[in-house]
């Protein structure tokens, strides 16, 4: 028997595309998707099953909402959706930033909410990213429904990990400091070395990159290696000359995390000699 009568997705983005398939496979019908833009909302539904919505007030009847939009919309989706819900639903938003509070109007008129955020990114792919949310952790925070949440985890095949209200915020800002500046810093990286003249930049970094993120998932900062744990400073000033005349928009970026690196060894123990910060330069 289906834990789900019905599945409501408001949305019609990468995540919202995903819910829908891994979820609707719980429901007794097929999920129902709703986007402002109707055009939208169709090509979403129709590679995963779904049906699009004639209107909100359709997903408002579902016994499971999943709210999966921007951040900044959820607010007006949840002020439009509250006054026409049914009967109980367990309604949860996807988003990282934010907690249950932001559903309390909900809440107010019966709902059971929850913020699900799965801790892994989207590309588009709705069957390939089904399967990676088997094992993936997702944020959960919930004053009230923390059983439906967990429930709905584990029908995604994930692991709950439960996340206070007031440091959600901070949960997310470490997730996109580990993820998004990654990003920017392989880019700058990759960079600089074509500047070198290095014809496949991201073919000669990769090794080293993916070896230095086993490293520092498995020992931590344990696993830092290279000039200043070894307190090379005339490298470190020899870097700073480089990236200045050879690609200057790095400096920032090399600067900063070098400082935040320095920081990092002086709270292990391991003070940088004066010399070591003065040749980072301003």
């Amino acid at each position: 028997m289906s834990p789900f009568s019905r599945i409501g997705i408001i949305g019609a983005g990468r995540v919202a595309r995903a819910m829908a398939l891994a979820l609707g496979r719980h429901a007794a019908a097929p999920p129902l998707i709703w986007a402002r833009d109707p055009a939208r909302a169709r090509a979403a539904a129709v590679p995963v099953g779904a049906s699009v919505a004639a209107s909100l007030a359709a997903i408002a009847a579902c016994d499971l909402i999943v709210i999966a939009v921007s951040d900044d919309a959820i607010a007006p989706v949840v002020a439009a959706l509250a006054p026409a819900i049914g009967d109980s639903p367990f309604i949860f938003h996807v988003s990282g930033r934010s907690g249950a509070a932001l559903l309390a109007p909900l809440a107010a008129w019966g709902a059971r909410t929850a913020a699900i955020h799965p801790a892994m990114t989207f590309t588009g792919d709705p069957r390939a990213e089904m399967v990676r949310m088997v094992d993936a952790h997702f944020a959960v925070t919930s004053g009230t429904a923390m059983a439906q949440a967990r429930q709905v985890v584990a029908l995604l095949g994930g692991v709950a990990v439960e996340i206070a209200e007031d440091r959600r915020t901070l949960y997310h800002a470490a997730l996109c400091h580990a993820a998004n500046h990654l990003v920017t810093l392989i880019a700058g990286s990759c960079d600089a070395l074509a500047a070198a003249g290095v014809a496949q930049p991201h073919a000669l970094v990769a090794p080293l990159v993916r070896a230095a993120l086993d490293n520092s998932l498995e020992a931590g900062f344990a696993a830092l290696s290279g000039p200043l744990l070894r307190g090379d400073a005339e490298t470190i000033a020899g870097h700073v000359a480089a990236i200045g005349t050879g690609h200057a928009p790095l400096l920032p970026a090399y600067r900063a995390m070098a400082q935040a690196t320095l920081d990092m060894l002086a709270g292990t123990g391991h003070p940088p000699s004066d010399s070591m910060r003065q040749n980072l330069g301003e």
